[in-house]
């Protein structure tokens, strides 16, 4: 007999209906599994067999054939176990009710018939919304995790043997529902410019930073602050919207990064990986590919810290990421996107010894090792960073003052007005800030007056900067003019966005 159910195939962010059909006949006995299965489905052979007799069936002694359509794509993943397990019962005459046309079937099953939780349960569930299935049956601990997605109906089951029961009408199960603000993610909100004393010019850049949405990289002797500034940042940008809390979602679901309790990512991730990652784990791949910390971090933070300390050729792979704004990843038989929108905050010493241009510290270091030291950083790199910024250690007088400053909800507030300005001017090109414009939107919202140019020369020639780092300027001077509300450029802006850019002279071009 022939029966049919459906499940979803993932690929990358992005799923696809999967029919699992089963065919039983006369035969030697036998489970064969066609439709380009892994390996991880082609085991799945001996859970689904041993769930089915564990939970009290029986177990077909006959030539099983389960065919995952279209058979044309590649099928990855322990979430058609409870499929291929419903549509032998199905075949078998063990559950003979046809509302299962209604449902797709997603989990991975236990040697007992529990249901263990699978990774990529969001896109999945969103995927099937789009293709029209709105019921869905999965394990308990991803209910929080679907129940996010609206206009779904998702039953949540503990093993094999309730789902077959709640088909035979021996079972009651109702809809999941969730208290959305319950079992969201709120990350750690103890963090708060306030604590920060002095530093106000980096805290400025900072500001600017979040405003445009522009890399910054800040350099300095040991114990400046620069960590804790970094850590501050995602403090003072803009709440995410509800389509981009879905879509970091996303990844961290396929990343397999979702805690239990925690369903939907509203605070900006902050990603701060160790310096002795792989490119593999920084930008994404693997056999089968899996999104890499450049990806984890969108619409967030990257922080990398003691950028030299990493390895050149993982640095250079961040390239396209910054440029692009999304991760490609080529393999065999699959080429899959990843989106890779993040701001960079790197932070770095000026030498190895870490106390060169110190006042209070003598660097021990020679001309030499300094500029082998900074040459781990090639130049394109430093090119795509938008604002080099210099942290200087905190006096006395400043460690030991009352003064209070601005708290990160104070900053977030000018940070989103910029925010909206942008918003509302880039409308018509889905741009969401001054960092992401093209040259030719550049002529149109970021023309120069005579004064302007004139300074942009000076710099130009002076600083011997590149086209790049030209247009990054410029962008600068657009977000430091929205922060103050103004609608042009004028040389103020730019020579504060000018100023972010001295590092180029100071040590790089020695």
């Amino acid at each position: 007999m022939l029966s049919r159910v459906y499940s979803c195939v993932l690929k990358g962010l992005d799923g696809n209906i999967t029919e699992v059909e089963v065919d039983i006949s006369n035969g030697l006995p036998a489970l064969i599994i066609v439709g380009l299965p892994d390996a991880a489905v082609k085991e799945s052979k001996e859970r689904v067999r041993s769930a089915i007799k564990n939970s009290g069936f029986d177990f077909p002694m006959k030539r099983i054939t389960i065919n995952l359509a279209p058979a044309n794509t590649k099928k990855e993943g322990t979430h058609f176990d409870l499929p291929m397990a419903l549509g032998i019962l199905k075949a078998s005459n063990q559950i003979a009710s046809e509302e299962t046309k209604e449902f797709a079937f997603i989990g991975e099953l236990s040697l007992n018939g529990s249901l263990n939780k699978v990774t990529g349960v969001l896109p999945l569930v969103i995927a099937l919304r789009s293709q029209g299935i709105k019921k869905i049956i999965l394990p308990k601990r991803n209910a929080e995790e679907a129940a996010m997605i609206k206009d779904v109906e998702i039953y949540p089951f503990d093993n094999l043997k309730d789902i077959v029961k709640y088909f035979l009408g021996e079972f009651i199960v109702n809809p999941y529902k969730i208290d959305r603000k319950k079992n969201s993610y709120s990350g750690n909100e103890r963090e708060d410019f306030k604590d920060v004393i002095g530093q106000e010019m980096v805290k400025r850049a900072f500001q600017i930073a979040a405003a445009g949405g522009h890399n910054i990289l800040m350099i300095g002797p040991p114990g400046s602050g620069k960590t804790m500034l970094a850590r501050r940042l995602p403090t003072i940008l803009p709440s995410m919207t509800y389509e981009e809390m879905l879509e970091v979602t996303k990844i961290y679901s396929v990343a397999g990064e979702l805690a239990d309790d925690a369903a939907l990512m509203e605070v900006r991730p902050f990603r701060s990986p160790h310096h002795t990652i792989s490119s593999v784990a920084l930008v994404g791949g693997g056999r089968v590919p899996k999104p890499g910390e450049v990806s984890l971090a969108h619409y967030g933070v990257l922080f990398l810290d003691e950028l030299p300390e990493f390895q050149r050729s993982v640095l250079e792979m961040l390239r396209q990421p910054i440029e692009d704004e999304v991760v490609t990843i080529s393999r065999l038989n699959t080429t899959l996107t990843y989106p890779s929108k993040f701001i960079l905050v790197a932070s770095m010493n000026p030498c190895p010894c870490g106390y060169y241009g110190d006042l209070f510290h003598e660097c021990t270091c020679t001309p030499w090792q300094i500029k082998k030291y900074l040459s781990k950083i090639s130049g394109p790199l430093l090119d795509r960073i938008d604002m080099h910024i210099e942290v200087f250690p905190i006096k006395y007088e400043e460690l030991t003052t009352e003064k209070q400053s601005k708290s990160s909800l104070e900053i977030r507030k000018d940070v989103e007005k910029a925010r909206q300005i942008q918003l509302e001017r880039y409308k018509k090109y889905n741009i969401l800030f001054n960092s992401q414009l093209t040259p030719k939107i550049m002529k149109e919202y970021c023309k120069l007056g005579s004064e302007e140019k004139a300074l942009m020369e000076e710099a130009f020639n002076k600083l011997k900067l590149s086209a790049r780092a030209y247009n990054r300027i410029i962008k600068l001077s657009r977000t430091i003019a929205d922060l103050e509300g103004s609608t042009k450029i004028d040389t103020t802006h730019i020579a504060e966005a000018i100023q972010y850019r001295n590092l180029d002279r100071k040590f790089w071009s020695q």
